[in-house]
């Protein structure tokens, strides 16, 4: 006789088929399908932190590909695994994930989480297990990705050189892309955005030097999500932000991130001139983009698509440029010569580039987006140039994976 959760795992599987297993589960003592349903996403959530997944990655990706109230099945998920263990055991990076999500254990510890669940998303009794097992299904077709950050009972690493990346330095970053953000006037936006620049170019190369004789520091990687939609042109973006901070992006489009490789203090610049990037790309096509409408919609479309792709490229071209302008002024002011500094840079590249591949042994070269709206392409140029960053040369490719 087949037991509740062999119901639930065969539902899952597709052994049953969805709506009579749906029934049968509705109908059954909801004490014991409560226990198996809760025992089955226990489960599942575990294999995905064994396989690499982390709670921001998890909680956007079921927000992709599944339904409301689904990711916040997955939040309270995340809250009750890291409520099982001492704060020591966890990493800080899952426990900066969790305080981002804002995962907590707020049921009480005498009322069943399912039911309480249930009761706060005003689900019935089908309702409620549908959402679960719908979940699980989801979740049961994620494949096992790298491990970045260790789940919660491993032993905690950081890939620091003995030191945090330097907290007040990201401060200052993170205050001028803030200002930049918030300005409605182009000429403040292009002067704290460069001066942010400049500061994660310095900054980039004293980390370089630095730790060029110390073997302990190693390329690591972090993913950023790549939300929708113009997912394929905000991937562009991010690939061209990463490139002239010395990383790579893999972009891994059905799993809506990209996996970007670099050292620790280039990464976190990374993430933060991404963010910062997209956010002003986005204001600067809402004030230049033409009316809407009906007969307007497909216009609008290629004209929002046209625009990010010319705003990737220009940013890539003065952001590539801007990078090699630092690494000279660097030199002569350190009285480092580029015969010692070059070196220690192409050293640093070559060391990503292998990480890369050995994580994604395979990777296509994305394909570039059509550009239909030159209308866009020029105001996403115009735009790109108002960011604060000047140049000329700069990447304009980028890498998916397979």
């Amino acid at each position: 006789m087949t037991t509740t959760r062999g119901l639930v795992d065969a539902v899952v599987r597709g052994a049953v088929g969805y709506e009579p297993g749906l029934d049968s589960l509705t109908v059954a003592p909801a004490a014991e399908v409560d226990g198996a349903l809760t025992a089955a996403l226990r489960d599942a959530c575990e294999r995905l932190w064994t396989d690499g997944w982390q709670p921001v990655e998890l909680h956007r990706v079921v927000a992709r590909l599944g339904r409301v109230p689904m990711p916040d099945l997955v939040r309270d998920a995340v809250a009750a695994h890291v409520a099982r263990f001492p704060k020591g055991r966890v990493d800080e990076r899952w426990r900066a994930q969790v305080a981002t999500l804002d995962a907590r254990v707020w049921w009480s510890p005498d009322v069943d989480h399912l039911t309480a669940f249930a009761r706060a998303h005003r689900l019935d009794r089908t309702g409620l297990i549908d959402t679960v097992l719908g979940l699980l299904t989801v979740l049961s077709g994620l494949p096992a990705i790298e491990v970045l950050v260790p789940p919660p009972g491993t032993t905690a690493r950081r890939n620091r050189s003995g030191r945090d990346a330097d907290a007040g330095l990201l401060k200052r970053v993170r205050a001028l892309l803030a200002k930049a953000e918030s300005t409605s006037f182009p000429a403040e936006a292009e002067t704290y955005t460069a001066k942010a620049q400049e500061l994660i170019a310095r900054h980039s190369i004293d980390e370089a030097l630095l730790d060029a004789d110390d073997p302990s520091v190693v390329p690591f990687a972090r993913r950023i999500g790549v939300d929708h939609p113009y997912e394929s042109e905000k991937a562009s973006l991010l690939h061209a932000v990463a490139a002239a901070n010395r990383c790579h992006a893999v972009w891994s489009q059905d799993l809506g991130f990209s996996t970007v490789f670099g050292y620790d203090a280039d990464i976190d610049a990374v993430d933060l001139l991404y963010t910062s990037l997209l956010l002003q790309a986005n204001r600067a096509m809402a004030r230049a983009e033409p009316g809407g409408g009906k007969a307007g919609r497909a216009r609008l479309k290629t004209f929002r698509r046209s625009f990010l792709v010319a705003f990737a490229v220009r940013i890539g071209e003065r952001l590539a440029e801007t990078a090699r302008a630092a690494v000279t002024e660097m030199a002569g002011a350190t009285a480092t010569e580029p015969a010692t500094l070059l070196p220690v840079l192409a050293d640093r590249d070559e060391r990503v580039r292998e990480t890369m591949h050995r994580v994604f042994p395979r990777t296509t070269r994305a394909r570039s987006s059509r550009v239909d709206s030159i209308e866009g392409w020029d105001s996403g140029v115009e735009a790109a140039d108002r960011a604060g960053i000047d140049g000329r040369v700069g990447p304009r490719g980028g890498y998916s994976s397979e």
